[in-house]
């Protein structure tokens, strides 16, 4: 039995690297919040399932920033009163390559977390989405299609640059279809504009793209470029 005054210690390695983490950052990992969500353990459980790239991602686009209070808003109480996701607008994020849409919608995932949003999440390309679902020996992909129809919340980045083929296109409109009529919150990024999507997607996808979802358009110039042009080059000593 521990004695009255003595501080909670962290067991575990995760929790030893959670405490190590929190103390770089200035928090004490043994105080309690008073009061509200504690969002930062959760946010940095989040982090391990968020590529290395985008763990410091915010959703600083007033539009991104508006979808995610909206999602947060709308998320019905659960234990200890921190809202869970429940029915809600979907977002799209377009715009060309390298204008920051992956970035905005993992920042977008973090600003959730990050509000105490009790949140249950998957995030997958959608190259990786039809390799996943492709039928093979051993692999239940039906199974695997009902889970991402039933997440809570579903990111699809780089919906429109996979190879489109009628098996692709039927998969497509399974899960969107299924998402639109439970009205689970879908946030898609493309860089394709809307009648580009609708020939890669076909017309069915695309109706429900256009009534489910909050748009946000993204311009600028290439940011993977605009780094690298301003990188220093090397040279020889």
């Amino acid at each position: 039995m521990r004695a009255p005054n003595a501080q909670p210690q962290p067991v575990g390695g995760l929790a030893r690297r959670l405490a190590h983490i929190l103390t770089t950052r200035g928090i004490d990992p043994t105080s309690t919040a008073e009061g509200g969500p504690e969002p930062v353990p959760a946010l940095l459980a989040a982090e391990s399932r968020i590529p290395a790239r985008y763990r410091a991602a915010t959703a600083d686009h007033p539009a991104v920033a508006a979808w995610v209070q909206g999602i947060a808003a709308a998320g019905r109480p659960g234990p200890g009163g921190a809202p869970g996701i429940a029915q809600g607008r979907s977002l799209l994020i377009a715009g060309t390559t390298g204008t920051g849409k992956t970035h905005q919608a993992y920042g977008a995932v973090r600003s959730l977390i990050g509000a105490g949003v009790r949140l249950r999440w998957k995030a997958t390309t959608a190259a990786d989405l039809y390799a996943e679902l492709r039928p093979r020996p051993g692999h239940d992909g039906e199974r695997e299609l009902r889970d991402l129809a039933r997440c809570p919340l579903l990111i699809i980045d780089d919906l429109g640059a996979a190879k489109q083929s009628e098996w692709t296109e039927e998969i497509t409109m399974r899960l969107m279809n299924r998402r639109y009529n439970e009205m689970l919150p879908t946030l898609v990024t493309t860089n394709l504009g809307m009648a580009d999507l609708r020939a890669h997607t076909g017309d069915r996808v695309a109706s429900r793209l256009a009534e489910m979802t909050d748009k946000v358009i993204l311009d600028g110039p290439d940011r993977r470029r605009t780094h690298t042009a301003g990188r220093r080059p090397v040279t020889a000593a």
